[in-house]
């Protein structure tokens, strides 16, 4: 089985979105707390990164597999993953009640390592072959 390296960068992103599940997202100076994709308690958020690591599992499994069903799929999956990140950097982010908390590392690397998986998956051959008649 040959893995390229489009697929690689990929799986590498993938990594890093599960990585950054447990990475500080946001913390709220005043009420001295940290929250994390996996830790959210004492707020209203829930665990959102349960779902960043569930959906890049799931892609990084089809980045494994060579068939052009499998990148077809992950295409969508994929795009469900940049948007799910997007929507937790706006929800993390915002403002409430006149207080601004301060934007972790791992907000931003969670929505750029799934930008990078989208991209990856647009350049894979999987995606790009057309369909050749015998």
């Amino acid at each position: 089985m040959k893995i390229s390296k489009v697929n690689l960068g990929g799986i590498a992103a993938v990594i890093v979105v599960i990585a950054c599940a447990f990475l500080p997202w946001l913390t709220i100076e005043s009420k001295h707390l940290v929250f994390t994709g996996m830790n959210t308690a004492g707020s209203s958020f829930g665990e959102p990164g349960k779902l960043n690591i569930f959906v890049a599992v799931i892609a990084g499994l089809l980045f494994l597999s060579a068939n052009k069903w499998a990148a077809r799929i992950n295409l969508f999956i994929t795009a469900f993953l940049v948007a799910w990140t997007f929507r937790n950097f706006i929800l993390f982010g915002r403002c409430e009640m006149g207080e601004c908390p301060d934007r972790g590392l791992g907000l931003y690397l969670s929505l750029l390592a799934a930008i990078i998986t989208f991209i990856c998956v647009l350049m894979s051959d999987g995606v790009n072959k057309r369909s050749q008649a015998s």
